[in-house]
Parts: C-alpha cells; structure tokens; sequence
C-alpha cells in the first residue's frame, strides 16, 4: 500500500495532495483554472493522489478528504503565503522529488476546481498574501454527485466523512506530519561525483562501465568483464533487486562511475548504487495519461557530460542532471495528440542528442522524422524526414500519394555511431497501414525511406546513403531493429535482422550490399537476389487485396523482435533470440484521410510447423562466412536481448521465467536461474566495488497477449517488475 502523508495546516489540518500541488507555486507567476488545466490536473490526480484520497477525492482511510467541510475548514480562512509558507517542503510521498513542478500546479487546479473554485486570473507568488477565501465558496459540491454538497454527504467511499475532524488529527506539539517524518520517507539526494561523459568516454568506456544502450555505440551488445566465465557461472547468486513499475518494461540500465542510471515504464529514472541497489534519486516525467501506448516501454536513455537525455511518451526529449535528477530542459518534437511518441531513446553522436520518433501510423503532413539535439539548451538543430517528399529525388516510390497520406517509417529502436566515419546508422519501419492495398499502393511501389537503413551525418542531418532491406513491405515485415558495427576482415559493415528472420550485411562506408542469410524457415519471398539484396514476394502477397487473408511464415511478431543480438569478438559471432512463429494476416480497408491512417490489420498467430513446438531458437552467426555456428532450441521464447561477455558466455532470458548463460563457443546451456516473472529488456554487465555483475529486468507488458496465445502451458505471472543483479559468491 503506498505510504500517505497528512500535514497539519494552519496548525489543525491539512492534506497530502495539497502538500504536492500547491508547493511549486512560489515559482508561479499565475494561477488560474482554465478547462484544459484542470483536465491535465485530474490527469495527474488519479495517478498519484487517487489510491490515498479516493478517485472521486471523497478520502480514504489512508488520505482525508480533498473536497468539503473539512477541506474547507482547513485552508478557506488562510492565506496563500501561509499555506506557500508551510508546504513548499511538505512533498507528498507519491511523487517523486524530482517532479516536473507544473504538475502541482495542474493538481491545484483540479483539486480547487472540484471545490467551487471560479477562474479568475490570480497570482500565487510568495509575497501576493492572497486569502484562499476569495477562491473557495463556503459550501462546496461534492466530487462525482453533481447537485451534492458536502453538508448532505455523511459517508462514502471506504468509510464514513465525519463532520468532527477527530480522524485526521493529531492532538499535541507533534503532528502526523512530524510523525510521518519520523517513520520516514524519501528524499532525493546527490550521487558521488560523476566523471563526465565525453565523445572519447564513449568511444572506449571502461571495462566496467555500460554507457550506451548497448554498452558501446558500435551496438555490440558485449561486455569486456571477464570475472564471471563458463568455469565459475555456476557460483552466480542475486546480490539486490528493486522492485520497478508497471508496464512494458524493455529497458536499459545505464552504469558510469558505480552509480546505474535504471529506466521503469513511466518515464521514470532512478540512480543506484550499482553494488548495492541503494537509492540516490527518482525523477518522474509528467506525461498525459494518453500519451503513453503499447504499454510505455523506454528501451533507452542517454548520458553525456553530466545529462541524462529521455525521450518522452508526449513525443519530447528532457534533460536530467545525472548527479541530482533535477529536470534541466525540455524540447517538444511534436504533438503527441496527432500520435506521436518514442519508444526508444537517444545516442549521442559527435555531440550532438540523435533521436527517431513513433507514432507515425497515422497521416498527418509532418509525417516521421529524426531529430538533431544540442545537450546543452535542447535546441534542434536539424530535422530529417524518414518519408520521402515532394522534392525528394525518391518522391516517386509513394505512387503520387499526397505527403500528409504516407505514414510510417517509425525508429523503434536507439541507431549506432561510426566515430571514423562520422555516420549514424539506424533502422525505419514498414509503411503503414501494413497491407500496400490498404494504403492504396502495391507491394511494387518502394515507398522510401521506410524499412531501410540509414546513415546519416549527425552535424546536419543529411542521409548520406539508404539500402531499404524490403521495398514495397506490405506484411508488417519491418527491419527496424538494431544496427551493430562490425569491422569483418578490416572491412567496415552493418549487421542487421528483422522480423523477416533474414541477417543483413552492408558496406557501412556506401550502403552497398555484402551478403544475406535466412536464419530460419520463411515462405514469404520467392525470391532472394544474392547479388543484390532484392527480395521479391509470393506473387500471390504482392497480388493481396484488402479482407484477402494471407498464410506465412514468419508472424507479425518475428523472426527477430526488438530482442536486440550481441557480437562475441572471441568468436567473431553474432547471437540472437528467434521466434518460431507462423501468422495468417488480413489488411483493412483505410479511410484516406488526413487524420485517419493506422495499421490497418490483423492476424492470427501460429507455432511454426517445423519447430515441433519449440518456439524458442537462440542461433550463433559467423560474421565473416555468414554461416550458422550453433544453435539452442527450447519450447519457452526468449525474451530478452542478448548480453556477450570476455568470459566467453551469452546471457539472455526467457517465458519460462529463466535467466541463462551460453556458452559462446559451442552453444551449450553452463547456466540458469528461475526468476519471478519472464526477463524481459536488455541485460547488461557492470562492475562495481571491484565485482562483476550481470542485471536483467523482468516483466512482459504488450508481449503477454501474444505468449499467453502461444504457451498456455507455461505461467505468466501479471506484474513482476523487477530488476535482478547477480554476482559470484565466495
């Protein structure tokens, strides 16, 4: 149950949400109510006061009553200096310190507009001494009976509303405010001193630290640590855990100078001890309650110099101060009302905060994009389309449909960075809606620059070269996923897998192709050109009308997933988690609208006949032959990318609530642990108080309609957010 704090205000009574609201306001210049505000503040309310104070604000056994005779009783006679005066350090506890002051603010005005409050234009600025009584009425309706008033209410909720205040009051020199501090409660506090974060840092980061999202920006996915190898992994034991929150959760830790920076669903940080799991800070990003989609998974931040750098829900880039968690700026991308979001996060690249965005399923005349962020103001410094314009020398590849009707060409996954090259490499999505004729193209039409990788000069933006793995994607095929940088006989090249199940390889210099594999078993391209890379559907595919439904393999789901490999220089081998999946997809027809546009289909999924009800293939790839070196086949999905180390294993996780270890040379399972709930994420290693630990997340989010569907026989538990660390024991 989440701890409430109730302080005593003008010396009798007072509450917790207003603690939370009405701090901030010394910093306000106005305060007013106007609709759109208080809708914002009810927002917020029902996320963090509603469990304490009841969702109708009618007050629980855990949190009095923020609207009525009490409230009333409490703060109508008082002044705005007065009630500034004593709760700007008041913080309730289910708000994190670091909080976006605006939404106190924003609470205020729900709160107050649930109590009578008017909306004149008033000033709440410490000096003002404004009396409350100009705002509130003497007799107030009640929240959620409209005509009631709280005279007429003598009980709701959990349980009765006295008209006395003897429940919510603490006789005597001491409060329940004191007595709450006694029992304690958090409060931010600084890290240790942090080295900062530089192009070389990131460049070549010590052997104990994780700072990109896939340690180094080439995307290996590897750790250089080798205190835990094949000989002792047997000896790992959980060293701490946290507990973290609700939702996708996909994340990254992050580790520099011992202190993990962790992401939750939320748009929530937290900087640990990375030895101990001991809490420095918690910074809360305030977002619409409708911004946040697909289960609101943040797969990565970014850190450089003395920032943290997220990408929001709202389609937004903010920057922390990594020692305090303090909010430093924040940069709007885009109206998230019109869709947009991220899903992942930043890199930094030669200084400059590169950053994709989501939500570009629905049509809109700015379309998909990527952005160029200075770290030190926020300010953009180039936006770069990711559909091809009018203007654009591939404009003809959208078949002559008008700009604000191309969608898609989402970034769902952090790109990586050629330091040598000056080149930022990253993936796009499919178009969208997913079936061509239901965005009235063909499977023929190319429709640039989706699902392809781009390398892009990170100073301005410009795309110095594409290669677009499958022109004219009409099955939610995308190659959207990771981009690992791998130097393979002193020549430079791009390895990268999509849900087609297909490991691509490109000339990172020009984008020219080198070679692809198929890992699994796929019926849906007849075609596959060796010499260049095209592919070409089933003709019966690229025929498909709208209601048509469509057999193949592999589903919507993968093939690869967001289930990011790691490379094994030892091995010279890429590792990856495959799914063992068939679909039978049909697309929709779509309304060809501005505004409208969406993904426009739907499939059922099915275990792929060959598989013999092993869903899960974790398969090793020599980078140089491209050939297949081992693989592991089990009935349980994996779920989680995968982590190399120097001591020669291979961590990932899976369904079956599993955490194991490979080893990279043969293949062979050395390792396992039994978690709470299916690993989730991508796991990382770190040291820390001179020890080796390995980390994963736990908690499925959105994945869980499709592996309940699946593997009925394996639990899957609700929840189970965790992070695990292991270390070796002695």
């Amino acid at each position: 149950m989440r701890r409430c704090l109730l302080v005593t205000g003008a010396g009798r009574y007072g509450l917790a949400t207003l603690v939370m609201l009405l701090g901030s306001i010394h910093a306000a210049t106005v305060m007013a109510l106007p609709s759109a505000q208080v809708e914002r503040g009810e927002e917020v309310y029902q996320r963090f006061c509603a469990e304490c104070h009841h969702p109708t604000l009618r007050g629980t056994g855990h949190g009095p009553p923020l609207v009525g005779t009490r409230f009333l009783a409490s703060w109508r006679e008082q002044s705005s200096d007065r009630l500034l005066d004593y709760l700007h350090t008041e913080m309730s506890m289910a708000v994190p310190p670091s909080t976006d002051p605006a939404v106190f603010s924003d609470i205020a005005a729900f709160v107050l507009s649930a109590n009578g409050a008017e909306a004149p234009e008033v000033s709440f600025r410490a000096g003002a001494d404004i009396p409350l009584a100009s705002l509130l009425p003497a007799a107030v309706p009640v929240a959620g009976r409209p005509g009631d008033t709280a005279e007429s209410v003598q009980h709701e909720g959990d349980e009765p509303v006295h008209d006395d205040d003897s429940r919510d009051i603490w006789e005597g020199a001491v409060g329940i405010a004191e007595a709450a501090m006694r029992i304690g409660r958090w409060l931010n506090r600084e890290t240790p001193p942090l080295t900062p974060v530089t192009e070389s840092l990131l460049d070549a980061p010590p052997a104990g630290s994780w700072l990109s999202w896939r340690r180094t920006r080439d995307g290996h996915g590897y750790s250089p640590l080798d205190q835990v190898n094949r000989d002792n992994v047997g000896r790992l034991r959980l060293a701490w855990a946290m507990t973290m929150r609700e939702g996708s959760n996909q994340g990254t830790p992050l580790v520099h100078d011992g202190v993990m920076f962790l992401t939750h669903p939320g748009n929530v940080i937290q900087a640990l001890d990375a030895a101990t799991g001991e809490l420095y800070w918690e910074y809360a990003y305030t977002h619409p309650a409708d911004s946040r989609t697909l289960g609101g998974p943040t797969r990565n931040i970014a850190i450089f110099d003395d920032k943290l750098f997220l990408a929001t829900y709202d389609a937004a880039i903010v920057a922390i101060d990594a020692r305090t968690g303090r909010q430093l700026w924040r940069s709007e991308k885009a109206d998230y009302v019109y869709g947009y979001t991220h899903t992942a996060g930043p890199i930094i690249a030669n200084g400059i905060v590169v950053s994709g965005i989501n939500g570009c399923e629905r049509f809109h005349p700015d379309g998909c994009f990527i952005t160029g962020h200075d770290p030190e103001t926020g300010e953009e410094l180039w936006r770069t389309s990711t559909i091809a314009l009018p203007g654009d020398p591939n404009d003809a590849t959208w078949a002559g449909l008008p700009p604000e009707l191309r969608g898609g060409s989402d970034n769902w996954i952090a790109g990586s960075y050629d330091p040598e090259l000056g080149l930022y490499f990253l993936g796009t999505s499919q178009a969208k809606p997913w079936l061509a004729a239901s965005r009235a193209m063909t499977a023929e039409d190319a429709a640039l620059y989706t699902n392809a990788t781009l390398a892009i000069d990170p100073n301005t933006g410009e795309i110095e070269w594409y290669f677009q793995h499958i022109p004219g994607e009409t099955l939610d095929m995308e190659t959207a996923f990771e981009r690992v940088l791998i130097d393979v006989d002193g020549e430079p090249m791009v390895f990268t897998g999509g849900k087609e199940g297909f490991l691509w390889r490109l000339d990172r210099r020009d984008g020219s192709f080198r070679g692809v594999v198929e890992t699994m078993p796929q019926d849906l391209f007849s075609e596959i050109d060796q010499e260049t890379g095209r592919v070409r559907y089933r003709q019966d595919i690229i025929d498909a009308g709208v209601n048509e439904p469509i057999r193949g393999c592999p589903s919507i789901y993968g093939g690869r997933n967001w289930q990011a490999s790691a490379y094994s220089p030892e091995t010279t081998a890429l590792v990856f988690p495959l799914h063992m999946l068939c679909m039978e997809f049909i697309g929709h027809e779509i309304e060809l609208v501005e505004g409208g546009g969406g993904y426009g289909g739907e499939s059922e999924v099915f275990p792929m006949p060959e598989a013999e009800g092993m869903l899960g293939r974790l398969v090793s790839y020599d980078v140089s032959s491209m050939e297949e070196r081992w693989r592991h086949e089990q009935r349980a999905m994996f779920l989680t990318g995968v982590l190399t180390t120097a001591g020669g294993l291979a961590f990932v996780g899976d369904l079956d609530r599993y955490f194991k270890a490979f080893d990279v040379e043969t293949g062979e399972k050395v390792w396992q642990t039994r978690l709470g709930a299916p690993a989730h994420g991508f796991p990382v290693s770190f040291e820390a108080d001179g020890r080796q630990f390995i980390a994963v997340q736990t908690g499925m989010g959105v994945f869980r309609l499709m592996t309940a569907r699946q593997s009925p026989d394996l639990y899957q538990p609700t929840g189970g957010n965790m992070l695990y660390v292991f270390e070796l024991t002695h």
